[in-house]
């Protein structure tokens, strides 16, 4: 897909945010390539005639839309963009294609392979269970009573080098619906080959769909710590509900990553008349 236009913020804008919009339209043209360093602010006061505080704004506000990377003693420069990761609606069936398959087969590919496009064997991967209680709106969607006992999940995926996520999720299965398979619950069998769809059939349970909702918001200062994050990028949060093929939903789950390093992409097969 072709890059949009660059397009000037309208005539009424202020000093420091034409000095903003000159600076990124060069790195949106590529003028500007990652990790060139941006003129000083001594440089944008004689070029602008403007004042330090001013040329300081200017560079503020460059980084809060997420284009450049500085801090203290460090000079500014353009930001290089992280490799992204393409989350697709197709994956669901990948996966529930793999769940009849030997168990050989259904290990060789995983979430880590589909979406990150590594294997975990060069990440650093770890699964967290525990029973909780399922407050009003969990007990909602998954059509239980509140406070019945859920298994709740937590999926976290580092990169070695940087100890930054590159994958986070948490999910909720009613624990009736899983009992009476006693591995569900034991996370040493994680990663569970063939996913979780293998895991819900090994107790008889089919998903027919996914309902995904997709939603954003600024990252809290932890999450940008723990995704080493810089200013200016919100964070995407994919709410997934697994419906059987009863039109029941079996479980819950909430993924979330910053949104300048994925791209979601719905396909949406239509009923042929």
């Amino acid at each position: 897909m072709a890059p949009m236009q660059p397009k000037q913020t309208p005539a009424t804008a202020t000093l420091a945010v034409q000095i903003a919009d000159d600076i990124r339209i060069k790195i949106e043209r590529g003028d500007l390539q990652p990790d060139a360093e941006l003129p000083t602010r001594l440089d944008l006061q004689a070029t602008w005639r403007c004042s330090s505080t001013v040329a300081r704004h200017a560079i503020d506000l460059l980084r809060q839309q997420g284009l450049i990377t500085s801090g203290r003693g460090r000079p500014s420069r353009v930001r290089a963009k992280p490799e992204r990761t393409r989350r697709t609606s197709e994956r669901h069936q990948e996966e529930k294609d793999r769940v009849l398959l030997p168990e050989p087969d259904r290990a060789a590919v995983g979430v880590s392979e589909t979406d990150n496009g590594v294997s975990i064997d060069d990440l650093k991967f770890s699964t967290t269970y525990d029973l909780t209680k399922a407050n009003e709106t969990l007990a909602q969607l998954l059509s239980i009573k509140e406070g019945e006992s859920v298994l709740r999940r937590i999926y976290e995926t580092k990169y070695p080098d940087s100890g930054h996520y590159c994958a986070w999720s948490e999910s909720y299965i009613p624990k009736k619906l899983i009992e009476q398979n006693e591995k569900l619950f034991d996370s040493t069998e994680e990663p569970w080959p063939g996913g979780t769809q293998h895991q819900l059939w090994t107790v008889g349970i089919e998903l027919g769909k996914f309902i995904e909702d997709v939603s954003a918001r600024m990252p809290t200062t932890v999450e940008q710590q723990e995704w080493g994050i810089e200013d200016g990028v919100p964070m995407i949060r994919v709410t997934r509900k697994s419906v059987d093929t009863q039109d029941k939903i079996v479980e819950v789950s909430h993924t979330v990553f910053p949104a300048d390093r994925v791209e979601l992409t719905f396909v949406t097969n239509l009923t042929r008349w």
